[in-house]
């Protein structure tokens, strides 16, 4: 009986996270994952962050103490973008996230679900970024994993771990542009698409002043297209010295298949609206390299660092999509050059234990950006840099506790060229909750 109710709760919380978004901070990924890693300025490869590690480096899962584990933590992220003078509406996102794992003195395993990271921004119908078409324009991306991981001791000194990771992803987006941006785009038309195209450039029939893709069920916890893969990452710690832990982890590039539509899930309008489906093409989560250390130089005093080097620039050349008409009127491609570069974090931070029940940490992350302002999109300004943290522990006693961490990214403004020069600006406060319980 206690075995189904374990089950029931797990199959819930997947299907509540399933439908969780997250607003990311460095590029499409979180600053940290977990209050206790956040709260120091996201550095997570060489201690014991609880059933976090399975998003940041499955080895220190045997760094916790013999038994059990069971983690549910809550986050609230809070974006303020503003492009061409009109700021983003979507100003607040949920992520929960679920952890559990049993430990020996040899090894762990359990099973985790965590929001990755993502993008979103809402600007008002009429606003510059609709760009004439009167319709709301937004992006909503979101991420996710259910997380299989397994840990073991080879000795006294080495700890390796990896995990298999089943991950998700979903986007809507409702985006608008001047038909004489869409040479920028590198349209691709066939069918009858080709032939209105081929027509448009002859002067042979008129031209849209305007052209918007569209593809977004309403929905803030899901999207309208939709895709499903794998992943994984392999990890290890080392005791270098008793005051003195080393550890890195590599987390491998996604494999998720295209993100689709219904078959009339998404429009194309070009003077009239079509009905169809759309395909965004090889979108993937980039491959993470991460290297730390962890000092205990007292009792009482935890300090730690690392440093991620992130591989944008494998799975953000371009941003694909296909339109395929439910009339029969062909299909219209998009490619929307993206050229990120890959992204250096360096994330500082510390714990002081003040007693038996209360802990205080605070941290520091700096990041380069990611964009380079000649294709900085307003749907996805994932350009801020540094990272201010804090955070705090409280000890509840019978092994459970509570864990409580703020982020906040000061502002961050560049000139994007896909605007002609017009500036664009983001800068985020976020906010992470734990419950944890150790039996």
């Amino acid at each position: 009986m206690k075995h189904m109710t374990f089950q029931r709760a797990i199959v819930s919380a997947a299907a509540f996270i399933a439908c969780s978004s997250a607003w990311a901070t460095n590029g499409m990924l979180m600053e940290g994952y977990g209050p206790v890693p956040l709260a120091m300025g996201g550095a997570a490869q060489a201690y014991d962050n609880g059933t976090a590690a399975m998003m940041n480096n499955p080895a220190t899962l045997q760094l916790s103490e013999n038994g059990t584990q069971f983690n549910f933590a809550v986050g609230m992220l809070g974006p303020k973008v503003t492009s061409m003078g009109e700021k983003s509406g979507g100003t607040s996102y949920w992520m929960p996230a679920l952890g559990w794992v049993r430990k020996n003195d040899q090894f762990s395993y359990g099973i985790g679900i965590f929001g990755q990271g993502g993008m979103g921004t809402e600007y008002k119908a009429g606003s510059m970024n609709a760009a004439g078409t009167a319709q709301p324009v937004r992006s909503e991306l979101a991420v996710g994993r259910v997380i299989a991981p397994v840990s073991f001791k080879v000795n006294d000194r080495v700890n390796l771990g990896a995990t298999l990771d089943f991950t998700w992803a979903s986007l809507d987006m409702r985006m608008a542009a001047m038909f004489s941006q869409m040479g920028g785009m590198s349209p691709m038309p066939t069918g009858q698409f080709a032939s209105m195209m081929g027509a448009m450039a002859k002067g042979q029939m008129p031209a849209p002043q305007t052209v918007r893709i569209d593809f977004s069920n309403s929905n803030d916890f899901t999207g309208a297209a939709k895709s499903t893969g794998f992943a994984g990452k392999l990890g290890g710690t080392f005791e270098a010295s008793k005051d003195l832990r080393l550890g890195a982890s590599y987390q491998f590039k996604s494999a998720l298949g295209d993100m689709k539509t219904s078959a009339s899930g998404a429009s194309l309008t070009m003077g009239q609206s079509l009905p169809g489906r759309m395909i965004v093409r090889d979108f993937q989560m980039p491959a993470v390299l991460a290297a730390g250390a962890a000092w205990t130089p007292s009792s009482s005093l935890l300090l730690v660092a690392d440093v991620k080097r992130i591989d944008w620039s494998g799975v953000m050349k371009d941003f694909k999509m296909s339109f395929e008409s439910s009339q029969g009127l062909g299909t219209m491609s998009f490619t929307l050059p993206q050229n990120w570069k890959d992204q250096t974090v360096v994330s500082l931070g510390g714990a002081y234990k003040l007693n038996d029940a209360w802990t205080l940490r605070a941290g520091y992350s700096h990041s380069t950006n990611p964009i380079p302002d000649a294709t900085v999109h307003p749907l996805f300004p994932a350009i801020v840099k540094d990272h201010y943290t804090a955070g705090l522990g409280y000890q509840l006693g019978g092994g459970m506790s509570i864990d409580a961490a703020v982020s906040h990214a000061p502002k961050v403004t560049v000139n994007a060229g896909m605007l002609g020069g017009a500036p664009i600006s983001h800068s985020q406060t976020n906010y992470q909750f734990l419950f944890s319980a150790r039996y």
